[in-house]
């Protein structure tokens, strides 16, 4: 197991936002991760962090990536595992990993309706928050490359021949 503080438990559910996950990633076993979790994320030092770290900064471009993926590529098991349980406990609802549900009703006669996120909008929105990423990066990488060519000689950068240009630029 890592180095399990609470801190470190704190922020990485600020960004999961699911205990089970958490805590395995943390190396908790699979097998005890969904109570170890639930009772890391209940503690009064993990409450006081993520209300820290919640306040502290607004989120970045990886937790929203982050929270797409999971929309878009992330198991609907839980809930269906609870659609077609007769009464689920308390304790089964708790320990679901619900992130992909939009909405829950119930409807006359007894039943459930159960919405999902999109996960064509989560794909497509994922594509343009990467592509936004990815021009962004090219964006950078052409100001470093201009910052250092502005130190570096530039004399080869001019045409030859041209009358105008001192054969060597003043210091």
């Amino acid at each position: 197991m890592k180095n399990l503080t609470t801190k470190t438990f704190a922020q990485l559910y600020a960004r999961l936002r699911n205990s089970f996950e958490t805590a395995v990633r943390l190396g908790i076993p699979p097998s005890k991760a969904k109570t170890e979790g639930e009772r890391m994320a209940n503690t009064p030092g993990v409450q006081k962090s993520l209300r820290s770290i919640e306040s502290s900064a607004p989120y970045s471009f990886s937790e929203v990536r982050a929270g797409l993926a999971r929309l878009a590529f992330g198991s609907v098991n839980d809930a269906v595992s609870l659609i077609f349980s007769d009464q689920p406990t308390p304790y089964a609802i708790a320990h679901s990993d619900l992130f992909n549900i939009s909405e829950i009703k119930r409807v006359k006669g007894g039943g459930v309706e159960v919405k999902f996120f999109d996960r064509q909008k989560a794909l497509e929105k994922l594509l343009e928050l990467d592509d936004k990423l990815q021009s962004d990066s090219k964006a950078d990488d052409f100001l470093s490359a201009v910052c250092r060519t502005s130190d570096e000689d530039i004399s080869y950068m001019l045409k030859d021949g041209d009358d105008d240009v001192p054969e060597e630029m003043p210091e």
